[in-house]
C-alpha cells in the first residue's frame, strides 16, 4: 500500500455559479470517491480549504536561513485555479489512485503525489 495525497485545484468561479443540478453532482462525485478508497484501501483524512484570499505565506528573504523572516497575507502566486481541497488515502498503487481521481468531477485538475518518509 502506497499513501497518496489528491490535491483538487479548480476555478472558484465554476463554483459559485453552479446550479444545485450540478453542486449535487459535485458531492455525488465526492461520496464515489471516497467508497472506492474505502473499498481498496484507507482514507486518513481529507477537506475543504479556505479561499486563497485567506492564506498566509511564510518565506525568508534570500533563502537564507538566517535571512529575515516575511510573512505575507493571501496566496503564495496568482492563479486562476488553486487548491480547494485534498485526501489523505492510503491504495494499493498508483493506478488506484489515478482510478480514484477519475471519479471526481472533471472541472477538476487533480494533482496526485505519493508522500514519502524521511529518515
Amino acid at each position: 500500500m502506497t499513501r497518496y495525497v489528491v490535491l483538487i485545484a479548480y476555478s472558484r468561479s465554476e463554483w459559485e455559479g453552479a446550479s444545485e443540478e450540478t453542486r449535487d453532482y459535485y458531492f455525488a462525485a465526492h461520496d464515489a470517491f471516497s467508497a472506492y478508497v474505502a473499498q481498496h484501501g484507507t482514507e486518513h483524512g481529507s477537506g475543504a480549504l479556505a479561499d486563497p484570499e485567506r492564506a498566509t505565506t511564510v518565506r525568508r528573504e534570500g533563502r537564507a536561513r538566517d535571512g529575515e523572516l516575511v510573512v505575507t497575507s493571501g496566496p503564495f502566486a496568482e492563479a486562476v485555479e488553486h487548491v480547494g481541497g485534498y485526501y489523505d488515502v492510503e491504495l494499493p498503487d498508483l493506478d488506484h489512485a489515478v482510478a480514484a481521481a477519475s471519479l471526481l468531477p472533471s472541472a477538476y485538475t487533480v494533482e496526485i503525489r505519493p508522500t514519502i518518509t524521511i529518515t
